[in-house]
């Protein structure tokens, strides 16, 4: 197995650490000295071995944005391509970059025509994926709006329920906050409160059918929308059950109330670009919004896909980053890259080999430790024991003192209906570029830090 452990150098100070806003409470103990391919340098910038260098792979993707890892040569020359040559302009003028993604991707031989025709969606940039969802609620809402009066279209009005589910994860921003089932992160913030033209959430639990269809025929008549991830992130890497996406799908168009996916998290790790998808093929959305690895590790960015009766009021949308050139170009690249290399077919065979190590090598070997793992494509979760999420900031610790940086999701915590509790669950969701050798080395430093973390534990 190869060694974590680098050399020892000189501290660098750090200015970072004073000035920028520590958002975590406890921040890793760790700087970054660069990284290329899956492989960062990181150095101790603190306690006993303060100084010393350490290879880590990376298991996170970069906060799931990363796909082809750190330094593509693809994405290195599509900005310096689109820095030199495609210039700057907003929405408000046509743009060859734009355009040329576009077609690429909905064109008649698009990418994903299939999924998304040109004649039945439309698309949207923004900076973020929470700005995506929000732009995708808002939508949503619209869509019962007459905006010449103001007021509510004729019957519409009373659609006043958005249905979200436990564990949900959309973003951080105000907006989204309602759809988190979460006290911990809506308590002392603002809210939506029922009032005229406002609207209420209800949240039922994840990949539970029968709760959805009661739900839906209790409040069909006053649902408007629906936000749903196909594979719930947060809560735990909870992969729902055969066929649960598409009886959502069929309640929404049944009842006529718009499905939104938020595809954030997902696009591009379960072996496809969508995950709202299944063995007959893509599930139909009103809103699909994508982002993190659309942005290919170098910048952020999400694509709202909607249906294109959906609209805003005029100007009511505008964003400064909406689709401009230099984004469109990493884009472009990036993709074009992922197709022409078939690195989603091939994650999908990583992803089966992946989820047999980490059930192999972590879940049967330390029981003390882990639970269960469960995931698809390169986005897999192996969830924790009490003992674990006591220490968690400790376990982290560990697994990237042996060579392995990866994130660890809240889980769902308790949930209605009798269902299981979630304890914190360990995100490994490496980037496409990730070979089965690469998976082999992760999962043995996974191994070799959970050996010594029990063993800190006696």
């Amino acid at each position: 197995m190869t060694h974590a452990y680098g050399t020892t150098r000189t501290v660098e100070p750090w200015f970072d650490r004073d000035l920028h806003m520590d958002q975590y409470g406890s921040r890793l103990p760790f700087g970054s000295l660069g990284a290329k391919g899956l492989v960062n340098r990181f150095v101790e910038l603190s306690g006993p071995h303060q100084g010393r260098e350490l290879e880590v792979l990376d298991a996170s993707g970069g906060y799931a944005s990363a796909c082809l890892g750190a330094g593509s040569p693809v994405v290195g020359a599509a900005l310096v391509r689109a820095v030199e040559e495609a210039g700057y302009a907003t929405d408000e003028i046509a743009s060859l970059e734009r355009s040329r993604l576009l077609d690429r991707l909905f064109g008649e031989a698009g990418l994903w025509a299939g999924q998304f025709p040109a004649d039945e969606y439309h698309v949207s940039g923004r900076n973020s994926g929470s700005e995506g969802i929000e732009l995708a609620l808002r939508l949503a809402l619209e869509s019962r709006f007459d905006r010449r009066r103001l007021r509510p279209a004729e019957g519409r009005g009373e659609r006043d329920i958005v249905l979200a589910f436990e564990g949900a994860w959309h973003g951080w921003t105000g907006g989204l906050l309602p759809l988190l089932n979460r006290r911990h992160y809506r308590v002392g913030l603002p809210t939506v409160a029922p009032e005229q033209f406002g609207f209420t959430v209800r949240h039922i639990p994840f990949g539970e059918a029968e709760r959805a269809r009661e739900f839906f025929a209790d409040h069909g008549e006053r649902l408007l929308a629906v936000v749903i991830e196909p594979v719930q992130g947060d809560a735990g890497i909870l992969v729902p059950p055969p066929g649960y996406l598409r009886e959502i799908a069929r309640l929404c168009s049944d009842n006529d109330v718009l499905l939104v996916a938020d595809e954030v998290l997902t696009f591009a790790k379960t072996g496809q670009f969508f995950g709202m998808a299944d063995a007959y093929g893509p599930i139909p959305t009103d809103i699909s919004v994508v982002g993190k690895s659309l942005g290919m590790g170098a910048l952020s960015t999400s694509l709202v896909i909607a249906r294109r009766h959906l609209t805003v009021r005029a100007t009511g949308a505008i964003s400064t980053s909406d689709l401009r050139p230099l984004t469109c170009a990493v884009i472009g690249a990036g993709l074009e890259h992922i197709h022409a290399e078939g690195l989603l077919e091939r994650s999908r065979t990583l992803g089966e080999h992946l989820a047999a190590r980490l059930r192999q090598e972590l879940v049967a070997a330390f029981p003390d430790l882990y639970k269960e793992n469960r995931g698809v494509g390169v986005m897999h979760g192996v969830e924790v024991t009490k003992l674990a999420a006591d220490r968690l900031n400790d376990f982290r610790e560990t697994m990237i003192r042996h060579g392995v940086f990866v994130e660890f999701m809240a889980g769902a915590g308790r949930r209605s209906g009798g269902l299981p509790y979630v304890f914190p669950t360990m995100r490994v969701a490496p980037p496409l570029i990730t070979t089965t050798a690469d998976a082999d080395v992760m999962v043995e430093r996974l191994a070799a830090g959970s050996a010594a973390f029990l063993k800190a534990c006696a």
